[in-house]
């Protein structure tokens, strides 16, 4: 039964460490086909450019498909929310004028401009525009949710917006999963929240020439393998165009999710320098455990390709005792090459409270309390919190709850989840 306890106290701290990604609510929402949900979210920034964000990996059916030409306009009125090769090939003409608008239901205009496909995503431009000015719900509310047609249900990915001084204009980006080769038409959803808080939803049909998308310049199959700690990871395929990268793969690894974007430290290197790596995501669905991870565009001329697993979830049993009789808040314990703070113990007649600090990624698995009375388990951990330091270093800081009246002595840990360091590399063969 301590066992068990123990397994749900290790969960809620691992539980309390995560963000739900972006879209999350948007894909389940239309996977259970409930009621629109009505819970608020954060609002967009107004003058900047929004934060982007990989959701969770949901995919369809795919088809593996190379357009034999490219795409020969440019979609103007972008070019505050596009940056480095998308820029590029905005500029280059490689865009499909959409021009179709929908009215909201506040008077709000939405137009969708144009799209950029490729064999890993599409990316959509589209305005709001409300000469009286956007509303500050239709600011938090609105958004774009997917895109549906022949064989085709991609959701949105990540999107960019901003908005002119006067509160006229919002221009933005979202892109989203690929979507069929043999769709030759699609369809926009979106949805928007009235005035009395109820949520509607309304889309846009607009025409789609999938024998136009940019063509793939390396589609191959990888099939690497890399043992890490709790498992491996299986690097599966690589799909590269003129504006993106993705590697697909699958992973059998143990307790994967207990650290926070596992896959973030995988790099991709091309001629020797690292591309920018654009998201990541994984899932574990009745499909299989899969990750996909995003890049930016590969250099026109390539010489080498190699995948570099720098950093990845590790895990290390311990039997540490750490003494709670003299702690300083400024000492340092050392813990699997980590570090550990004990900030705070404390006794309230009922109970103890243990209050540390560790870097982020740390999280601390089979703890025990040894006191006076004997040995506590772990009860529930609270009022976890980043704080950043002075020199940039960024910790977690919770208190652990022991049901215990007797005087800590000793914090047991038996081992430690953590981003270890393996520098194990793949090449990928450019023949």
């Amino acid at each position: 039964m301590k066992r068990v306890e123990r397994l749900l106290t290790d969960e809620r701290e691992r539980i309390g460490s995560i963000t739900a990604p972006d879209g999350l609510e948007e894909r389940l929402r239309h996977a259970l086909a409930r009621t629109p949900d009505k819970r608020k979210r954060s609002r967009a920034p107004k003058l900047t450019v929004a934060a982007m964000a990989l959701a969770l990996l949901v995919s369809t059916v795919g088809y593996n498909y190379e357009g034999f030409a490219y795409y020969g306009q440019r979609i103007l009125g972008f070019d505050e929310v596009m940056t480095g090769t998308l820029k590029e090939l905005n500029a280059a003409g490689l865009g499909q004028t959409v021009n179709r608008h929908a009215i909201l239901q506040d008077g709000t205009e939405l137009i969708v401009s144009g799209v950029i496909a490729d064999a890993n995503q599409i990316i959509l431009y589209y305005a709001l525009r409300n000469p009286e000015g956007i509303n500050e719900r239709t600011q938090q509310f609105f958004r774009l949710s997917r895109l549906t047609g022949f064989w085709t249900n991609s959701f949105a990915d990540w999107g960019t917006t901003t908005m002119n001084d006067e509160q006229t204009e919002l221009v933005g980006t979202v892109s989203f999963e690929s979507v069929s080769p043999f769709a030759k038409k699609l369809t926009l959803h979106f949805s928007e929240q009235t005035e009395d808080h109820r949520v509607i939803e309304g889309s846009l049909t607009f025409p789609y020439h999938p024998d136009e998308a940019i063509q793939a310049q390396i589609r191959q199959s990888l099939k690497k393998e890399i043992a890490v700690d709790q498992g491996t990871i299986t690097f599966g395929s690589i799909t590269a165009t003129p504006l993106s990268t993705v590697i697909k793969g699958t992973w059998n690894v143990n307790d994967l999710d207990r650290i926070r974007l596992p896959f973030d430290g995988i790099e991709l290197i091309a001629n020797g320098k690292s591309v920018l790596m654009e998201g990541s995501g994984f899932e574990h669905s009745m499909k299989g455990k899969r990750f996909e991870l995003r890049y930016d565009a590969l250099p026109k001329e390539l010489e080498s390709l190699q995948l570099a697993v720098r950093e990845f979830p590790g895990y290390e049993k311990l039997a540490e005792k750490v003494s709670l009789k003299l702690v300083s808040p400024t000492e340092t314990i050392s813990l699997a090459g980590r570090e550990l703070w004990i900030r705070d113990v404390k006794t309230n007649g009922k109970s103890a409270e243990i209050t540390l600090a560790t870097d982020v990624d740390v999280l601390l698995d089979g703890v025990s309390l040894e006191t006076t009375l004997g040995t506590t388990e772990l009860r529930t951990t609270i009022g976890q919190k980043e704080k950043k330091r002075e020199d940039g270093r960024i910790l977690k800081e919770r208190t652990l709850l022991f049901d215990s009246t007797g005087q800590p002595e000793y914090l047991q840990i038996q081992g430690i989840h953590y981003k270890k360091t393996y520098d194990k590399f793949v090449e990928i063969p450019l023949d």
